[in-house]
């Protein structure tokens, strides 16, 4: 139970998808971002076992630890370490509730947080993974929400969308297969709208009655049998099945579905590809102007620290540049705290809601690769806290050992440990907060020195384990290695954590020379600059107050 109640995600989420065609080394990606107020950052490790006959396992509740349900156990299980399995299977979500007759889920059968372990737990590809699924909400019920599922195998990825049937066990869902050469993302709005749906003569697009053929490589999409049926029973679609949206029928769009949630598709698709000007409109709460498509080719080919990149983003040079408006402050900082919608005189507004946000509790980017063995082949780049900030650690799928600063039980929400990821790079970006332009510089420096060398020493020690014929000395070198950049993260952290209270102190800014704090000759520290505020802040203090400030 505590277990799920620190791993499993929240209700705001950003993925990004990136097929094998679309990357540099013919890697598959998916990324995910865990973003709570409530969230705490860390790494759930499950050790692959044999069940006896008769085995069973109960699931709780991820929100509540109540005790849900209880199903059996299949005879094998396998190894399981944040979100991608020792098959470099990997999966992530990010939840839309969907109609409101549906939103809140049934309470019945398993809830999605369960759905993702049980099936990381179970199936070995993509295609496995989808016809698990649809063997557990169909035998036992699904209990959630709207949800859309990112799933990657070292060959193929695709976008799976699910919601429940309310008071009818079961669940309505679609799953598509991103083309390879394209990336697609979701970001908490429903994003599959029409999709080819089953002919006698073709065996591209199959319905939930005919999984037995979804190994064929020619399925590209399988979708649940009853998903236009179902939404016709419930007077929500009467048009042809060929023209019915799975994502207009069962999450319609609203402004805050655009604004707060397929705005953030857009800037990943807007730094990727070429032409994404012309959905400007649609993300920004226009539901009337073109519409985002699911998936874009991207201008180049991305590598792991491309796809890093894209997870970084605070809507820099579009028109919801959060680092532009008067909220930033006089020091550009591109966070709003919450509530993210106000009123002024009457009207609404709203704050920009970035893929980076400061409530992340943690985020990946699962990297698996065909070329290498299975354990060597997948790689979960884990990191906790704001995307903008965090730093990206190599995890292999095949390790037995979690890295104490992502350890399940060091440190909570609610109890501050030295030792935890989570709290050390909260420490530093909540002092960010304070001057953002000029310290995030100095945070940037160090992230890109370390996820440079990470990625670095990563490819070269791939290569050499690779032809690592004895198992158990490959995991030990796997932990070794995830182990070490874990710790060399936290003790460069920790070395910057000190740095910018000493060069950041008291609103001065002090100079540093080859990584100390400039002092004279005799130890008195000199080079202090004190940066005036902009003059649009000063001119807001007079407007504000300057009948008691001006000079007399």
């Amino acid at each position: 139970m505590a277990m799920m109640a620190c791993a499993l995600p929240a209700l705001a989420c950003t993925n990004l998808i990136v097929s094998k065609g679309a990357t540099t080394d013919g890697s598959t990606f998916i990324t995910y971002a865990a973003d709570s107020h409530t969230r705490y950052g860390q790494l759930r490790y499950c050790p692959a076992a044999d069940h006896p006959e008769g085995a069973t396992l109960k699931l709780y509740n991820y929100g509540s630890l109540k005790f849900q349900i209880e199903i059996p156990q299949p005879a094998h299980t396998y190894q399981v370490v944040g979100f991608i399995n020792e098959h470099q299977l990997a999966i992530g979500e990010t939840t839309w509730g969907g109609r409101e007759e549906l939103a809140h889920g049934s309470g019945k059968g398993i809830d999605y947080g369960n759905l993702i372990y049980v099936t990381l737990q179970r199936a070995r590809n993509c295609r496995e993974a989808i016809k698990v699924m649809h063997e557990l909400v169909s035998t036992y019920g699904y209990s959630d929400g709207g949800e859309s599922f990112s799933i990657a195998d070292p060959n193929e990825v695709w976008i799976y969308e699910i919601i429940n049937k309310g008071d009818e066990t079961g669940a309505v869902w679609v799953a598509r297969r991103v083309p390879d050469g394209y990336i697609c993302g979701h970001a908490n709005q429903a994003r599959i709208t029409t999709f080819p749906q089953m002919r006698k003569e073709s065996y591209k697009s199959i319905d939930s009655r005919n999984l037995k053929y979804i190994d064929r490589p020619e399925v590209e999409c399988v979708y649940a049998s009853d998903v236009v049926k179902f939404a016709k029973q419930r007077g929500w679609y009467s048009g042809k099945d060929a023209d019915f949206s799975f994502a207009d029928t069962y999450n319609p769009l609203t402004f805050s579905g655009l604004r707060a949630c397929e705005a953030r598709v857009y800037a990943m698709f807007n730094r990727a590809a070429d032409g994404m000007k012309r959905y400007e409109a649609f993300a920004m709460g226009d539901k009337n102007a073109e519409r985002l498509p699911l998936w874009v080719k991207p201008n180049r080919k991305l590598g792991v620290q491309d796809v890093m990149a894209l997870m970084r983003d605070h809507f820099e040079g579009t028109p919801m540049d959060m680092t532009q408006d008067v909220g930033a402050g006089p020091f550009h900082c591109p966070y709003r705290w919450r509530p993210m919608d106000f009123e002024v005189d009457g009207k609404k507004y709203v704050h920009e809601r970035a893929i980076s946000t400061q409530q992340t509790g943690f985020s990946f980017v699962a990297q698996c690769r065909s070329w290498l063995p299975n354990k060597l082949g997948g790689v979960i780049w884990f990191g906790v806290d704001d995307t903008y900030s965090t730093v990206y650690c190599p995890i292999y799928c095949g390790v037995t050992q979690v890295p104490v600063c992502f350890e399940e039980g060091n440190g909570s929400m609610s109890r501050y440990s030295e030792t935890a990821a989570f709290w050390l790079f909260n420490r530093v970006s909540n002092f960010c907060y304070l001057r953002y332009d000029a310290m995030i510089q100095d945070v940037v420096k160090v992230q890109q020195e370390l996820e440079t060398d990470f990625v670095r020493d990563e490819t070269a020690h791939a290569k050499r384990w690779a032809q690592e014929d004895n198992e158990r000395r490959l995991v030990g070198e796997l932990n070794r290695f995830s182990n070490d950049r874990a710790e060399r993260m936290m003790r460069r952290w920790k070395e910057l954590d000190q740095m910018l209270l000493m060069k950041y102190m008291d609103g001065n800014i002090k100079t540093v020379e080859d990584g100390r704090i400039k002092t004279t000759p005799t130890g008195v520290v000199t080079g202090i600059k004190q940066p005036p505020y902009p003059e649009w802040f000063y001119r807001q203090i007079v407007d504000d107050r300057g009948e008691v400030l001006q000079e007399r």
